[in-house]
C-alpha cells in the first residue's frame, strides 16, 4: 500500500465506516425471520442487497443464472486492465468494503464482492445457474420462484439483474475484408495493441474500456470513432460529487455555469470535442476519463465525429461531421487505418419480463415506478439497480442499502407501505416538476435528486418517521419492530385493515 497520508486516511475512514454502519453477520445456524426476499442477480448490487437482508436478520436467497465464476456481475466479465472511473468513495457498494486506493480495479472490485459474500455467509443462501424465468404470487400472496415451490416462498422480490448483459456485437458492412482483429470492448485480455493503429467504435461508458486497454498495451495511436455527441468530465472527485448536487436532475437556468467552467478548464484547447451549447450536461450519462482528452493533446489519439460507412481492408470509411451536425447529416469521408478495431457498442440490457405482466402497464412502466424501483402496483418488487437509463453519481453506493430496507419496512409495517394510489401520485408529481426536462422525468437523475426522492417519501408518511434511522444507516431497527408489533395488535384487536398510504 502507498505510504500516503490521505490513502492512509481513507483506509481509516472506511474501517469506521465498517464498525459504524455494517450490520452483523449472522451466525452459523442463526434463526432469520420474515419477511424472506427472493434476490435475482449475484452480481455487486445482488450480493450488497443480500448482506443487507441476512444483516439484519431477515432470510434471503440468491438465484444467478450463471455459475460461480460469474460472483460479481458485469465486473467478473470485464477486462483486467478495466476499472473504476469515479473515485471509489463514491463506490462503496456496502460499509465493509475496504479499498486500498481511489481507483481500484477489476481484479480488487471483484475481491470484495467476494469478501462480502463469503462474510454474511451467502454461499449456502445462492443458487448458482439458476435463471429466474418467472416470478408468480401463490394463493397466499407470497412468491413463487419459475412456478417451483421446492425453491422457496417469499414476501418479497428483489431483482438485482443490472443493466449490462451480453456483449453487443453488430456487423459492420465489409468487417469480413478487414485485415486486422476486430474485439468487444469488454473481450481484451490476452490481446495486446502495442505499436498498433487502433479504431474504437462508440463514445460511450464502453469506450472507457477501450481506452483503458490502450493506454495499457501502449498502442501508436487511437481513434474514437463516435456517432453522437458525449459530454466528458475529469476523473477528479471533487468535480464528480459538485455536479451530482444537482438536486433538479435536469438542466436548470444555472447548468451553464459547470459546462462554461468544463469548456474553459477541462477541454481548453479542444474545444470543438466538446458537445454543442444545444446538448446539455444534464440530460444523458458523460463519459468519466482524463486520458482521452490528455492522448488527444499528446496526438496519440484523436476523437472522431460521424458515421461508419464501412469497413475496408485497412482501416473504416467515416463520414466525419462537424460539431452539431446530426446523425447521418452531410460530412467528409475519411479512412481512418487501423491493425484492431474495438467494438464500444456496449451491452445488451438484461430483461425485466420474468416479472409479472401486470407491473408493466402504462404509463407506470419502468423506469416510471415509485422511487424508480417500486412497481406502484406491487411495493414488495424493489427492481434494485436496474431500471435507471442515465445519470450523473455512481451504481454502487449508500442507495443501494436505502432501497433494500426501504423494502424490508414496506414489507414488515402495513402503515409505512405506499398505496398504489399514492405511488402512483408520487410519479406523477415527479413527472410534473419535470416536465420541461429535456430527457424526461426518469430518464436521467443526479444523486442528490436520488436522496431527495429518499427524504420526501419518508417525510411525508408519519408511520414512516420511526424508520428513518434504519432506512437510511441501517441502525435502530428494534424500535419501529416493536411499535410494528403493538400497531398490528391494536388493528387485531379494533378489526383496522392493515392498508396503508
Amino acid at each position: 500500500m502507498e505510504l500516503n497520508p490521505l490513502v492512509w486516511a481513507y483506509v481509516l475512514v472506511q474501517w469506521f465506516l465498517d464498525h459504524l454502519f455494517s450490520p452483523d453477520p449472522p451466525s452459523p445456524n442463526a434463526s432469520l425471520s420474515r419477511p424472506k426476499i427472493a434476490v435475482v442477480g449475484a452480481g455487486l448490487t445482488g450480493v450488497s442487497a443480500a448482506s443487507h437482508i441476512i444483516g439484519h436478520g431477515f432470510d434471503v436467497q440468491l438465484f444467478e443464472a450463471n455459475g460461480r465464476d460469474k460472483l460479481g456481475g458485469i465486473w467478473s466479465r470485464v477486462n483486467n486492465t478495466s476499472g473504476l472511473q469515479i473515485h471509489s468513495i463514491m463506490y462503496r457498494f456496502h460499509p465493509s468494503v475496504k479499498f486500498s486506493g481511489g481507483y481500484p480495479n477489476r481484479k480488487q472490485i471483484v475481491s470484495q464482492i467476494t469478501a462480502l459474500w463469503h462474510r454474511y455467509g451467502l454461499e449456502s443462501k445462492t443458487h448458482f445457474r439458476t435463471p429466474v424465468k418467472s416470478v408468480r404470487k401463490n394463493s397466499s400472496g407470497r412468491w413463487i420462484i419459475n412456478d417451483d415451490p421446492s425453491l422457496g416462498r417469499f414476501d418479497g422480490v428483489m431483482p438485482c439483474v443490472g443493466t449490462c448483459g451480453d456483449p453487443k456485437m453488430p456487423h459492420l458492412d465489409g468487417q469480413e475484408i478487414f485485415k486486422g482483429e476486430i474485439h468487444h470492448s469488454s473481450m481484451l485480455d490476452g490481446k495486446t495493441a502495442k505499436d498498433k493503429n487502433v479504431v474504437i467504435i462508440g463514445g460511450g461508458a464502453s469506450a472507457v474500456e477501450g481506452l483503458e486497454f490502450v493506454v495499457h498495451t501502449h498502442a501508436k495511436k487511437s481513434s474514437i470513432l463516435a456517432r453522437s455527441d458525449k459530454w466528458i468530465i475529469p476523473r477528479n472527485a471533487i468535480v464528480d460529487v459538485i455536479l451530482s448536487l444537482n438536486i433538479f436532475g435536469e438542466e436548470t437556468v444555472f447548468s451553464w455555469i459547470p459546462e462554461k467552467l468544463l469548456r474553459r478548464f477541462f477541454y481548453r484547447d479542444l474545444e470543438d470535442l466538446a458537445p454543442p451549447t444545444s446538448k446539455g450536461l444534464f440530460t444523458d450519462t458523460p463519459m468519466v476519463n482524463t486520458d482521452v482528452v490528455n492522448l488527444v493533446r499528446e496526438g496519440k489519439a484523436e476523437w472522431l465525429r460521424g458515421d461508419i460507412i464501412r469497413v475496408t481492408e485497412n482501416g473504416v470509411l467515416f463520414n466525419l461531421r462537424s460539431r452539431g451536425t446530426p446523425k447521418g447529416g452531410p460530412g467528409r469521408r475519411v479512412e481512418v487505418p487501423a491493425d484492431m478495431i474495438i467494438m464500444a457498442t456496449g451491452y445488451h440490457r438484461p430483461s425485466l419480463d420474468f416479472l409479472p405482466e401486470s407491473v408493466f402497464q402504462p404509463p407506470y412502466q419502468p423506469p416510471s415506478w415509485y422511487l424508480q424501483v417500486f412497481p406502484p402496483d406491487e411495493p414488495s418488487i424493489c427492481a434494485n439497480n436496474c431500471t435507471y437509463t442515465s445519470a450523473i453519481g455512481t451504481v454502487g453506493s449508500w442507495h443501494i442499502g436505502i432501497y433494500t430496507r426501504l423494502l424490508l419496512a414496506f414489507l414488515v409495517d402495513p402503515l409505512a407501505r405506499p398505496r398504489p394510489w399514492w405511488a402512483k401520485r408520487w410519479i406523477d408529481m415527479t413527472r410534473w416538476v419535470k416536465d420541461k426536462s429535456p430527457s424526461g422525468a426518469f430518464d436521467f437523475f443526479t444523486y442528490s435528486e436520488l436522496v431527495y426522492w429518499f427524504v420526501f417519501v419518508c417525510a411525508v408518511n408519519p408511520f414512516r418517521w420511526k424508520w428513518i434511522p434504519f432506512v437510511f444507516f441501517g441502525a435502530g431497527s428494534r424500535l419501529p419492530l416493536s411499535v410494528v408489533k403493538a400497531e398490528n395488535k391494536c388493528r387485531g384487536e379494533t378489526g383496522v385493515s392493515g392498508d396503508a398510504k
